[in-house]
C-alpha cells in the first residue's frame, strides 16, 4: 500500500475506545456504522499480496453488530466492549475457522472459541477477522512469505514488526478499533512501537491461553494493541475476566524509575536515542526521579537464550512431527529457528528452568525499589524491507529488534509500550516494565507517562 492509499482510509469517529463507547451509548453512531468503516477500509486498503487480514468474519461480524444495536436500542444492558470492532491474530481459535498461525498447510478448523474469544464475545466485541502474522509467531520482524507482509502504515516502505504484524496494521489503518496479539519475546510490543500504537504484555498468568496456538509455553503471553493506555486496560480486564474499573493515572511526582545503562541501551540508533532522551527529560520535568544505573540481572540474560533457549526447545517439541511431514512448506527462516531446539538436551532444558527461576527472583528483588524500568521498546526504527533480503541481515536485525522486549518475557514481568516519537519522525516507543503481578499498577503508571509523552508527539 502506498502512502496515498493509507491516507485515503477513513478514520473511526473517535480515537479511543472510551470515546467510541460514549458515542455508541449516546446514539451518535451505531455498532453497524463502526463495522462498516472498518470493512470499507479493509476493502480499500488490504492487498492480496501483502495481507493484513488472512480471513474476514464479515457475516458473523455484521450479525454481532446488529445484535448489539438491537439490544442497545431496546434499552438492554450490554457488555464492556459492546459494539467495538476488534481483530484477532490468527493464533486464537474461532469455532469453525482455521487457526493456521501464519502457515500455509494447517487446515483443521477449530472446534470451539479460545477462552479469550469467548470473553470478548460476552463483552459485546464485534470480531472482525483473523490477522496476518509471522509463521508460528517465530520472529519479531513480521515477515510472512505465504501471505505477504503488510507495509508499515506510519513509515511506508518499512516492516510493521512482528509477530503480530497484521493486528497492529489493522488498528493503525482503522480496520479495527483494537486487536489482540500474543507476546513471546515482544510480539505485541514490537509491532505496536513500529506502528505508533500502545501495546501491553501482561504477567503471563494473567490471561488464560486456552485455545491459542503456542510458541513457547514458558514465555507466551496474550495482550491488547490499541491507541491509548486506557484502551489496552479496558481490553485487558475483559481478557483477564476481571471487572472493568477506571484507570487512575498516577502523578509522576516522586515516582522512581530505573534506566539501565547496560544491555538495553547497547546499539541504539540515533533517532531512537533522541526520542528516548527527550522522553526522559519530559518525565523528569514532571517530577519523576530517574536513576540511570546498571541492572545486574540483564547481563545474565544471554545465558537463557543459548541454543535458542525456551522458544527453540518448546517449539521443536511441538513441531517435531509436523516438520517431518510438512517441513518443506515452512518458511525456511522459521523452520531453521525451530530446528535449533533439536540440539537442546533434557539436561540443557532443566538447567534453563533453574537459571530462569533464579533470574526471575533476582529481577523481582531488584525492581522492588522502583516504580518501573524504562527503556526504548526497540533499539532501532523499523527497518526497510530491502534490509532483510539476505538471511544474515535478517537474523541480526531480528535479534536486535527482539532484545529489549524479550527481557520482560524471560523474567516474567509485565510491560507496555507507549509512542514517544516526535510528529513526522520514524515511529518509536518508550517501554515501561514492572514486577510480576503488578499489572494494574503498571497501567495506572503508564497512563501518567502517556499524559506527558503525548505532548512530545
Amino acid at each position: 500500500m502506498t502512502q496515498l492509499e493509507t491516507t485515503a482510509l477513513k478514520p473511526l469517529p473517535a480515537e479511543s475506545l472510551a470515546d467510541l463507547l460514549t458515542g455508541l451509548a449516546a446514539g451518535h453512531w451505531q455498532a453497524g456504522e463502526l463495522l462498516d468503516i472498518c470493512q470499507a477500509n479493509i476493502d480499500k486498503g488490504d492487498h492480496p499480496d501483502r495481507q493484513v487480514y488472512t480471513r474476514r468474519f464479515d457475516g458473523q461480524a455484521k450479525a454481532e453488530a446488529r445484535a448489539i444495536d438491537g439490544l442497545r436500542g431496546a434499552g438492554v444492558p450490554t457488555g464492556e466492549l459492546a459494539g467495538l470492532p476488534i481483530a484477532l491474530k490468527v493464533l486464537f481459535d474461532v469455532a469453525g475457522e482455521v487457526t493456521h498461525a501464519g502457515s500455509q498447510w494447517w487446515d483443521t478448523p477449530a472446534k470451539a472459541d479460545a477462552l479469550i474469544v469467548s470473553r470478548l464475545r460476552r463483552a459485546g466485541a464485534v470480531i472482525t477477522g483473523h490477522t496476518n502474522m509471522t509463521e508460528f509467531a517465530y520472529s519479531g520482524l513480521g515477515i510472512n512469505p505465504h501471505y505477504g507482509t503488510p507495509d508499515n502504515p506510519v513509515a511506508p516502505g518499512r516492516i510493521p514488526g512482528g509477530s503480530s504484524s497484521g493486528a497492529a496494521v489493522a488498528v493503525a489503518r482503522y480496520m479495527a478499533a483494537a486487536a489482540i496479539g500474543s507476546d513471546t519475546g515482544g510480539s505485541v510490543r514490537i509491532p505496536s512501537a513500529f506502528c505508533g500504537l500502545v501495546g501491553f504484555k501482561p504477567s503471563q498468568s494473567r490471561i488464560p491461553r486456552t485455545g491459542s496456538f503456542p510458541l513457547s509455553d514458558s514465555l507466551d503471553s496474550i495482550g491488547p494493541m490499541a491507541r491509548t493506555v486506557d484502551c489496552c486496560a479496558r481490553i485487558d480486564a475483559v481478557l483477564a475476566g476481571q471487572p472493568a474499573t477506571p484507570l487512575k493515572p498516577r502523578s509522576l511526582a516522586g515516582l522512581r524509575f530505573a534506566v539501565p545503562t547496560n544491555y538495553m541501551l547497547d546499539d541504539v540508533s540515533a533517532e531512537i536515542s533522541d526520542a528516548f532522551i527527550r522522553s526522559l527529560k519530559a518525565l523528569r520535568g514532571a517530577g519523576a526521579i530517574i536513576d540511570e544505573v546498571a541492572v545486574p540481572v540483564l547481563d545474565a540474560l544471554p545465558e537463557l537464550l543459548e541454543g535458542g533457549g525456551f522458544t527453540a526447545a518448546e517449539s521443536y517439541h511441538l513441531h517435531r512431527d509436523w516438520l517431518t511431514a510438512c517441513g518443506d512448506r515452512y518458511d525456511p527462516r522459521v523452520r531453521t529457528r525451530i530446528e535449533r531446539g533439536a540440539s537442546l538436551t533434557a539436561s540443557d532444558y532443566i538447567e534453563l528452568l533453574h537459571r530462569r527461576q533464579n533470574r526471575k527472583q533476582q529481577a523481582d528483588q531488584w525492581l522492588s525499589a522502583y516504580d518501573g524500568l524504562l527503556a526504548p521498546t526497540v533499539p532501532i526504527a523499523p527497518p526497510r524491507f530491502e534490509e532483510l533480503v539476505d538471511d544474515e541481515s535478517y537474523g541480526q536485525l531480528n535479534l536486535l529488534v527482539l532484545r529489549n522486549p524479550t527481557v520482560a518475557n524471560l523474567l516474567d514481568l509485565c510491560a507496555i509500550t507507549i509512542p514517544n516519537h516526535p510528529q513526522g519522525a520514524l515511529p518509536s516507543g518508550l517501554m515501561l516494565v514492572g514486577r510480576n503481578g503488578t499489572d494494574r499498577q503498571l497501567l495506572n503508571t503508564a497512563a501518567g507517562l502517556e499524559r506527558i509523552l503525548s505532548t512530545l508527539c
